[in-house]
């Protein structure tokens, strides 16, 4: 069997355990799928391959995780969300697919090490905002959406406010999956999609509604913002190694 991207077998197994992990964090905490899995990618390929990859699954797992959330959305953030990502998006294509492979690595890594420094920083600010800050959220968020990876700026953005945890993370998972219906087409056009794309997420999704499924079943006796804690610290660990491959 021919494996997508031309990857070895240990490559392949080492991105299944690397999904089926990242999804388990995604189902518990709500965020840092696509994060994960584009950081770890990094280590064995290029990690704009994963990109339509990680869009594909995690409109899929938003729709697993759809029930019973509808209530909480607040769709006037996603709004203003989505219409500065309509902005920001093709300006970070178009800056991401003009570099060269090592130059997106060290580019994704260092932005996802920024992103858990500001994570864990617990920035906050003094009232929640609800108007056109959220706009600028979502011109930050279509930049950084580019290699898959919009959400962590609306986490930071989010979890810099005194949101209720329910609204936090139905809000999020609205969002992703019309951000991802926006950014298909953009995909294809900057030649991130390919039959080895549609392949590798056959191959995926197994690992993907497992993890999925697992952690939104909250199968740890830990505290989801602990868990939070320790997801971004994991994706810290990988961008640095992701820094560490394109520099050395």
């Amino acid at each position: 069997m021919t494996l997508p991207f031309e990857m070895g077998v240990g490559a392949a197994a080492y991105m299944a355990v690397a999904i089926l992990l990242s999804a388990f964090v995604r189902g518990y905490s709500g965020f840092g799928f696509s994060a994960l899995v584009i950081s770890a990618s990094g280590l064995v390929t290029n990690p704009l391959h994963f990109v339509a990859v990680v869009v594909l699954c995690e409109a899929l797992m938003s729709v697993q995780a759809w029930r019973g959330i509808g209530a909480f959305v607040d769709w006037r953030r996603v709004w203003l969300l989505l219409a500065g990502a309509a902005v920001g998006m093709p300006l970070g294509l178009w800056a991401l697919t003009s570099i060269s492979e090592d130059a997106a690595r060290a580019v994704i890594s260092g932005y996802v090490l920024l992103m858990c420094l500001i994570l864990l920083a617990g920035w906050r600010l003094g009232r929640e905002l609800r108007g056109p800050a959220n706009f600028w959220a979502g011109i930050a968020s279509g930049l950084a959406n580019a290699p898959g990876m919009g959400g962590l700026p609306v986490v930071a953005f989010f979890a810099a406010q005194s949101m209720q945890a329910n609204v936090f993370r139905a809000t999020l998972v609205a969002y992703f999956p019309l951000l991802d219906i926006y950014a298909a087409p953009l995909y294809f056009y900057s030649g991130l999609v390919s039959w080895d794309t549609l392949w590798a997420s056959l191959l995926a999704l197994p690992m993907v509604f497992l993890g999925n499924w697992l952690g939104s079943r909250h199968f740890l006796n830990t505290d989801p913002q602990d868990f939070r804690k320790f997801a971004i610290g994991l994706l810290a660990l990988l961008a640095t190694l992701g820094l560490l491959k394109s520099v050395l």
